[in-house]
């Protein structure tokens, strides 16, 4: 059987209210593009900089002599001014998810509301700390074996723009295994998994730690160590996360 078709003052209220809210997402959606510009606007003139400093890692461990390359003829202009771009977005990050979150959160309920605020934020902080162990910790890790276990005769001579895609990739795959906590409350607050069932599977959470640290960290023992504890002490958080966050759902779960 054909849906009843909405006339009169229902669908006009109905349509008026989609129109408001399409508004109201074009305002929000403006409003993060513009701190966006802003920020990327007041990084331009450092880009340089910022590149001398994301480069720090490899330079600094390079053989004496060694240094990076340009193979392109822009590449000396465009990667310094990508590095820009998604520096501002790393920092305007907390105002986008703000104006997503201010236009969802009217929809929400309030036991919603209270669960999402706290995995919003600390979402966002485990991505930055994610992204700074990988640039402070990993990284050099890294390139002090990349560089040790060169070939003699070979001269490692890295492009910049294959420094920087290599570098962004490391940031956003360890700032995404740092949500792991965030991951673990999510999946039981959807009811995916209870208290119990995450405390008995710590040995699959460890092993798994380990097979995505040796998936994505480069090919030396430390990195993937370096990932892989972290990772598991981060689902030790999640768990008691869940312990805190679903008390009530997780008593009745099990």
């Amino acid at each position: 059987m054909a849906a009843p078709e909405l006339d009169g003052p229902d669908a006009e209220g109905l349509e008026q209210s989609l129109f408001s809210h399409l508004i109201e997402l074009r305002s929000r959606l403006l409003k993060a593009v513009i701190a966006l510009v802003i920020v990327l606007l007041a990084l331009i003139p450092f880009a340089n900089r910022l590149y001398t400093e994301l480069a720090a890692p490899l330079v600094s461990r390079l053989p004496q002599g060694a240094h990076l390359i340009a193979t392109e003829v822009a590449s000396p202009f465009v990667t310094p001014l990508k590095l820009a771009f998604y520096a501002a977005l790393f920092i305007s990050m907390p105002v986008i998810v703000y104006q997503l979150w201010a236009f969802v959160s009217p929809g929400l309920y309030r036991h919603e509301k209270r669960l999402a605020r706290p995995l919003l934020a600390a979402a966002l902080l485990l991505f930055y700390l994610g992204c700074a162990f990988a640039y402070f910790l990993v990284l050099p890790a890294a390139f002090r074996f990349l560089t040790a276990v060169t070939p003699q005769g070979v001269e490692m001579m890295t492009d910049i723009t294959h420094y920087l895609d290599f570098v962004m990739l490391m940031f956003f795959a360890f700032g995404l295994c740092f949500e792991v906590p965030v991951a673990v409350v999510i999946l039981a607050a959807i009811g995916v998994v209870n208290l119990e069932q995450l405390r008995n599977g710590r040995r699959y959470a460890i092993v798994g730690a380990f097979a995505i640290a040796a998936f994505i960290t480069p090919p030396d023992i430390t990195s993937m160590i370096m990932l892989a504890i972290p990772m598991c002490v981060l689902y030790e958080l999640g768990v008691l996360a869940v312990r805190w966050l679903l008390k009530p759902s997780g008593a009745n779960a099990s």
